[in-house]
Formats: structure tokens, C-alpha cells, sequence
């Protein structure tokens, strides 16, 4: 019997608090709705049962380890880049890194810190809301990053990581502030109804992830601090 309540509770994934508004509405017009039309009535439950869905949290296994950086979101690495950071980060505009990682609307939302460090800085900037999937999102859409003080080898790293909204989230939720101390991993903020986040390394950071992989917030290592050769990749 233990087993069995043990298996139960792996499947029933918790709910993140940010979703209870938007279920509590889901009901109410599942109720109302199905009072007046048995088949509205199962249009809105359906769509309820998503939103319970899409604002799951799961507990995740995180690989912790000197250099190591785990994804901040589930999704696919969509765009590998070098490319100068956002300005608004205050980051030495030299070329970095950029892995970005897009969430569609059936990804958990959830976002991780990929590195264990304190929060330098957080900076919002608003903008349009294109589909993040584009390039350009990273410089029109609405946004919010923040930069990551973090120790590597005994030095002092700084990694940037920026949630970008996309063509349905319209709402950048964060959880932490300026000064916070994170272990890799810990969740740091939820973007509403499909979005990307991006993380800006130091050059010569060793990529581990290619192009359409899936990966998983604060499990997927996506590249190493030490550097080192590329890992290849082919579809099959």
C-alpha cells in the first residue's frame, strides 16, 4: 500500500501557487458553463485541466559540480550563439555565450537558476511581445534579467540569464530579488503562456547541448565553465 500512495504522489505533480487564480477562475466558468451547455461545460474543463497543467512544478534532480551550468527552463535549445549581452545587464560588452532555451505551452513554466550564485542585479525592460522563438525577441520583447554572481575555479563568474516574453505570455512573474542567494537549481521566477529564456556565459564556455534538444529546468547541463571541445550532435 505504501508503494501505491508512493506512486500516486510521483504522478501528482504539485501546482505552483501563481496558477491557483487562474484555476479558481477555470471552474467557476466550468460550472457556469456547464449549467447552460453541456458541451461548453466540457470545452472549459478541458481547458481548466490544462492550466493545471501548464503551471505545475515538479521537484527536479540537479547535478551540482564545479562549472556546471543546468538549464533555467524545459524546452528546446532553439538558438546557440555568440553574441554582445544586453546592455541593460551591465555586462562588459564583449562577445559571450547565448544558449536560449523556448517553452511552448505545454512546457512546465517554472524557471531554475543555472548556477549557484548570489543575484548582482535585476533589471526589467518592457518591449513588444513577438514570437520568441525569433532572434530579435531578445532585443524587442519584453524582458527580464538579472545577472548571477558566481565562483568558478576560486573566481569570480558572472552569468547573465534573461526570461523573454513571447506571442501569448504576457506576464514575467519573478520570485527572488537583488542580493538573493540562490543554490543552482532553486526556482527564481515563471513566465505566463509560452516564452525563452536565455543565459549569457563567458566566452570560451563549453557547449554540451545541441540545437533542437530538449531540455529540462535544473536537471539539463547545458555547458561547462572550464571550456574544453564542443560535443557533436546528429538526428536520428
Amino acid at each position: 500500500m505504501t508503494d501505491l500512495f508512493e506512486t500516486i504522489r510521483r504522478v501528482l505533480v504539485p501546482i505552483h501557487k501563481e496558477g491557483y487564480p487562474f484555476i479558481l477562475i477555470g471552474i467557476v466558468l466550468t460550472v457556469v458553463a456547464g449549467y447552460f451547455s453541456q458541451f461548453f461545460g466540457w470545452i472549459f474543463l478541458i481547458l481548466t485541466l490544462w492550466v493545471c497543467y501548464f503551471f505545475r512544478d515538479p521537484e527536479r534532480i540537479t547535478p551540482v559540480g564545479d562549472g556546471l551550468v543546468v538549464s533555467p527552463a524545459d524546452g528546446r535549445v532553439n538558438l546557440i550563439a555568440t553574441v554582445l549581452p544586453p546592455p541593460e545587464l551591465d555586462l562588459p560588452q564583449v562577445p559571450m555565450t547565448r544558449i536560449s532555451v523556448f517553452m511552448n505551452v505545454f512546457d512546465c513554466h517554472v524557471n531554475r537558476v543555472p548556477v549557484t550564485g548570489r543575484i548582482g542585479q535585476i533589471h526589467y525592460t518592457p518591449g513588444l511581445f513577438l514570437n520568441a522563438e525569433l532572434d530579435k525577441a531578445s532585443e524587442d520583447n519584453e524582458r527580464n534579467g538579472l545577472v548571477m554572481e558566481t565562483l568558478h575555479r576560486g573566481a569570480p563568474v558572472r552569468v547573465g540569464v534573461v526570461q523573454i516574453a513571447g506571442l501569448v505570455a504576457r506576464r514575467i512573474v519573478g520570485f527572488v530579488a537583488a542580493g538573493d542567494s540562490l543554490q543552482v537549481g532553486e526556482r527564481f521566477g515563471l513566465i505566463r503562456f509560452g516564452s525563452r529564456v536565455d543565459v549569457y556565459l563567458p566566452a570560451g564556455t563549453r557547449v554540451l547541448v545541441g540545437l533542437g534538444q530538449k531540455a529540462v529546468a535544473g536537471e539539463t547541463v547545458l555547458a561547462d565553465l572550464s571550456g574544453g571541445p564542443e560535443r557533436t550532435f546528429r538526428r536520428i
